[in-house]
C-alpha cells in the first residue's frame, strides 16, 4: 500500500512529535534515575531542567504539540474530503520544514538559528494558510 504525500506528512508529523516526547522522557528519566532531579520537580516548560539542551528539547516538543494539530486537522480534512490534490504538492515541504524547525531548535538558540527556525515555521504557516484558502474555495 502506498501512502499519499498528505498521509505520509500526517503520519510523519505525529511520528516526529512522538520521537521528541520519547527523547524528552528518556532525558528526564535519566535525570531522575541518576538522582539529579526528583520525579516531581520538572517544570512543564523545561525551564528548570539542567543543561540548555533539555530546555530546548522541552520547548521543541511543546511547539509540536501546539502546532501539529493545526496541520493534522487540515491534512485529515483534505484526505476525508478527497481534496488531497490541494495538500499533496506541499505536504512533504510542510513535514520537512517542521523537522528543520525542531532540529535547529535542539541545536542552538543563536540569532542565526532563531532566524532559521522562524523561517521554517513561516514556511509551515504559509502552507497552512494556502491550504485553508484553497480548501475553502477562496482561491
Amino acid at each position: 500500500m502506498s501512502l499519499s504525500p498528505s498521509a505520509f506528512a500526517l503520519l510523519g508529523l505525529v511520528a516526529w512529535t512522538v520521537l521528541l516526547v520519547l527523547l524528552l522522557v528518556n532525558q528526564r528519566g535519566l535525570l531522575v534515575m541518576s538522582g539529579r532531579m526528583k520525579v516531581n520537580a520538572f517544570a512543564a516548560d523545561g525551564s528548570n531542567t539542567p543543561g540548555a539542551f533539555g530546555q530546548r528539547l522541552a520547548r521543541a516538543h511543546a511547539n509540536c504539540v501546539e502546532n501539529v494539530p493545526l496541520f493534522a486537522a487540515v491534512l485529515l480534512y483534505a484526505m476525508v474530503a478527497g481534496q488531497t490534490l490541494v495538500t499533496d504538492p506541499l505536504a512533504p515541504t510542510l513535514l520537512g520544514a517542521r523537522v528543520v524547525q525542531s532540529v535547529v531548535h535542539l541545536i542552538s538558540t543563536s540569532p542565526l538559528a532563531v532566524w532559521i527556525r522562524f523561517a521554517a515555521f513561516f514556511v509551515q504557516l504559509l502552507i497552512l494558510i494556502w491550504w485553508l484558502l484553497r480548501l475553502s474555495g477562496l482561491v
